[in-house]
């Protein structure tokens, strides 16, 4: 458990703004707290009781993973023998001043219902009920369906005390194996209910649209062709197939979901096009004259384009506008023959970019505003490189060797806590999806 939590919820949730507060009454994210809370420091303690009811211990159980894994909470073992000591004398409410003992903000109390899910938030400190809802569930219980719907109520109870969602109703693609041996895989955020996406042989570099509904991916190899899968029919679709000594690489929808931003390579060197994601003409955005350019990554106002060009002699992190024009070097700190930056992606706040850069011969995660400043390692432990965000835009999920073998790991950047995602040997590429669909 971490440091006991002071800070106890005392006003009912909403999506107001940030007020002005004294020192010893803060308000964050629509909450009113009393204690010297620190949101990117502390948790808040939270309870979630045991949910009686056919798959009651499951869906708690995912329940508790995800809000420990949202990084804004601190969930606490509660299971109480006699039931009764829930409640307060009389038989009614909560046993409010038992949970302060916890040192608990919240108890989340769940029953199962006809339709689905019955919710209720309690504010320990208060003494009341904060939120409550009601959740269908699908038929088929502990189906990835299921599941999916049991993570958007996690989400749903993060909002309700911090104001924006969570992350657990998000899935992850990513690529296992190499060669002809590789396969696509999308598992969810939690590591639970992986399954293989039925792409052409080959298929690497996943990249979602903003629906979450598709997959744009490129094949390897010599002659690689350009992709699209609908997730719900699993099947795809040829947006750019290769002309004589041609191949295609590293696609990337644009936030509008209309345009695909991608790598088109050629014996006279690599440079970055874009196509309408129906197909049709390609619109050359860069002209390298030989040199490469690869692995646009948009901003998420879709204005402008971070990529990786080596028209300095080696990997660098260019911006340029959307269109191609104002072109500037983004990583032209520490000046050296022997950089190496690669695998930008754009944080869905527009606060950052993500990427790779070598360090002493070893690949770590960096992080960069778009303006250039402030340049933060994020990784030290093994090699780590291609990172992708999350959409809350505090965690990542990136390729890393701190076991031995390649695998995906997440690390919320704001405590540098990490967690391995994936447990077979070879995976890389992972790239986040945006939040899916949502009560």
């Amino acid at each position: 458990m971490t440091r006991f939590i002071r800070a106890l919820v005392i006003a009912a949730v909403t999506a107001a703004p940030m007020l002005a507060a004294g020192a010893q009454d803060t308000t964050y994210r629509g909450i009113t707290l009393v204690g010297n809370y620190d949101p990117l420091r502390d948790k808040l303690g939270i309870v979630v009781l045991p949910v009686s009811g056919p798959f009651g211990d499951s869906v708690r159980t995912i329940i508790r993973r995800d809000l420990d894994y949202g990084d804004r909470f601190t969930p606490i073992d509660f299971d109480a023998s006699d039931p009764s000591v829930l409640r307060a004398a009389g038989g009614t409410g909560l046993n409010y001043p038992m949970f302060a003992r916890l040192n608990a903000a919240a108890v989340v109390e769940i029953t199962t219902v006809p339709t689905g899910l019955h919710v209720a938030l309690h504010d320990v400190a208060k003494g009341q009920v904060l939120n409550v809802s009601e959740f269908a569930m699908p038929s088929s219980a502990l189906s990835r369906d299921w599941r999916m719907a049991v993570h958007h109520v996690s989400d749903e109870i993060e909002r309700w005390v911090t104001g924006q969602r969570g992350i657990a109703s998000t899935r992850i693609a990513y690529v296992r194996g190499t060669g002809s041996a590789a396969a696509m895989r999308i598992v969810d955020s939690d590591g639970a209910n992986e399954i293989t996406v039925p792409t052409e042989e080959c298929g690497v570099s996943p990249a979602w649209n903003p629906s979450g509904t598709m997959l744009a991916y490129a094949t390897c190899g010599l002659n690689s062709r350009l992709f699209v899968i609908d997730l719900a029919t699993g099947r795809s679709r040829v947006i750019m197939s290769p002309t004589r000594n041609t191949s295609y690489s590293t696609p990337a929808f644009m936030p509008d979901g209309n345009t695909i931003v991608f790598a088109r390579i050629t014996d006279s060197g690599t440079d970055l096009y874009s196509v309408d994601a129906g197909g049709g003409a390609a619109r050359r955005l860069t002209l390298g004259r030989g040199v490469e350019n690869s692995l646009p990554a948009p901003s998420p106002n879709g204005l402008r384009i971070v990529y990786v060009g080596n028209a300095l002699g080696r990997p660098e992190l260019y911006i340029m506008n959307a269109d191609g024009t104002n072109v500037e070097v983004l990583t032209n700190y520490e000046d050296s023959e022997k950089n190496y930056r690669s695998d930008p992606d754009w944080s869905p706040d527009g606060r950052s970019i993500a990427y790779t850069e070598r360090l002493n011969g070893r690949f770590q995660i960096r992080t960069i505003n778009p303006t250039g400043s402030a340049p933060k390692y994020r990784t030290s432990e093994g090699e780590n490189e291609q990172p992708s965000w999350a959409p809350d835009g505090r965690h990542i999920v990136f390729t890393s060797t701190r076991t031995g073998v390649r695998q995906l790991w997440v690390m919320d950047i704001e405590s540098g806590r990490t967690r391995q995602l994936t447990k077979s040997s070879g995976s890389r590429l992972g790239a986040w999806s945006p939040r899916l669909g949502g009560p």
